[in-house]
């Protein structure tokens, strides 16, 4: 079995193979998290090792798998896969970058401005006092809202940790502080007419949004083209959440959610 491809169970209980569009890279950091995990705990066994839970944590995430298809396919019970997976997640989470430091980075780099967007991952309905905080009015579906910062080519540079499905982007930035992370790394931000408003200082903004038109002011000509040239340059903000939903899990969170 080559390291970017992983069995799967069909309904017969035969075993077919699947490639992953992931490097060895990819797997080989993820291996080697689990490895220096397992160190550290002091857990001498594991029903499979390290590369191979690695690969079918990979699978779960990348195309969604179900985990009674994966545990199947490799001699393991379901509950074992989820275990691992929950495992891996919170490995990964543990190395997520800091906003701070997220944008010092792209400072140091010479960078001049980011961009910033929210997005609504979708989860299962919740039942009772749990189900509404995590509806969006805006997108009539239950969700958990993220924001995300890139850098000018789409690059994802940070993400924020998750808010119930009802937040708003606005909000949510100033629980995070981003305008005021902004400006002590010197660093701009593009943003869409969601964060109008975000910035406090008129005189010395470091979020640049468009315009928006009501009723008795419609935009100008030249507001018009100045809001055109803000979503020109937002574009690449879409490729780094259309890369991030490549990982199929977050088409709809079934898990913690």
């Amino acid at each position: 079995m080559s390291k970017n491809s992983h069995p799967v169970e069909g309904p017969d209980g035969l075993v077919h193979q699947c490639r992953l569009p992931l490097s060895s890279a990819t797997l080989d950091m993820v291996a080697g998290l689990i490895r220096t995990h397992l160190k550290k705990i002091r857990s001498r066994w594991r029903k499979l090792p390290p590369g191979r839970i690695a690969l079918i944590v990979l699978a779960v995430l990348r195309h969604d798998q179900r985990l009674c298809d994966m545990a199947g396919g490799n001699g393991v019970s379901a509950s074992t896969v989820r275990r691992w997976l929950l495992e891996v997640i919170g490995l990964l989470s543990a190395r997520a970058p800091r906003l701070d430091r997220a944008l010092k980075k792209i400072a140091r780099k010479g960078g001049i401005v980011v961009l910033l967007d929210g997005t609504l991952v979708r989860t299962r309905r919740r039942t009772g006092d749990e189900n509404r905080p995590n509806y969006s009015g805006k997108h009539k579906a239950h969700g958990l809202l993220f924001l995300a910062l890139t850098d000018e080519r789409g690059n994802l540079v940070w993400i924020s940790a998750a808010k119930p499905g009802r937040s708003s982007e606005i909000t949510t930035a100033r629980h995070n502080k981003i305008t005021s992370h902004l400006r002590e790394a010197g660093l701009g931000a593009l943003g869409d007419l969601g964060f109008v408003g975000l910035d406090d200082d008129p005189d010395d903004p470091v979020i640049v949004t468009g315009r928006r038109a009501t009723r008795g002011h419609p935009l100008t000509a030249a507001q018009k083209e100045a809001n055109r040239l803000v979503s020109r340059e937002r574009a690449a903000n879409e490729h780094g959440f259309a890369d991030l939903k490549n990982w199929r899990i977050l088409t709809k969170v079934r898990m913690n959610a």
